[in-house]
């Protein structure tokens, strides 16, 4: 009985000592981050675009990343090409829709690691008033400790593929006038919290 007295105690202890890694959350560093697509006009030249408000955080438990959860929201008011009047036209009903659909967002399903600092992230991406499944290429740069803010900050490189048709997005042109594969890229900085 003793025995038995003893054993219960011991593993009572043991699992009250067990604490599961606690998730760090990151945030985006918008001051130092651009989330940006390129779309071919014409079939002969790229035009590119970001967006200028944007919020994403980081949720991960291993310092790698692998278990990491990513949501990004961006304001598709803030669409900037360098060009009012098309982005005028782009924020307008034959694109983004802003009236009706003013947020684009991300939320990962899975982070896996490829090899080293590579990884692919799959999650669903909203636009348009439409969610699909899309699969992107990261990159982890590195993490660091920023030396103004004395922050842990994490660096990241994110590349992808979509395309417009999926997401109704611009239906009435044809290829011929815009590629309808739309090439996603950002470069990312996120702060530790």
């Amino acid at each position: 009985m003793k025995k038995i007295f003893l054993l219960v105690a011991v593993l009572t202890t043991a699992l009250f000592a067990f604490k599961p890694a606690a998730d760090s959350t990151w945030t985006a560093d918008t001051a130092h981050s651009k989330i940006g697509f390129v779309v071919t006009h014409l079939m002969i030249t790229d035009v590119e675009g970001s967006f200028k408000n944007f919020e994403s955080t980081i949720t991960s438990a291993k310092p790698d990343f692998s278990d990491a959860v990513v949501v990004l929201s961006a304001d598709v008011n803030s669409v900037n090409t360098d060009n009012d009047k098309r982005d005028e036209h782009l924020k307008g009903a034959d694109f983004f829709d802003a009236a009706k659909f003013p947020k684009l967002t991300f939320k990962s399903t899975s982070v896996k690691k490829v090899s080293g600092n590579k990884y692919k992230v799959a999650g669903n991406l909203t636009l348009h008033g439409v969610t699909k499944a899309v699969t992107l290429d990261a990159t982890l740069r590195g993490v660091t400790t920023n030396p103004m803010s004395k922050k842990e900050t994490a660096g990241f490189k994110v590349s992808g593929t979509i395309k417009r048709s999926d997401f109704g997005f611009g239906a009435k042109f044809p290829n011929a006038m815009l590629s309808d594969e739309v090439t996603l890229n950002a470069n990312t900085e996120f702060v530790k919290n």
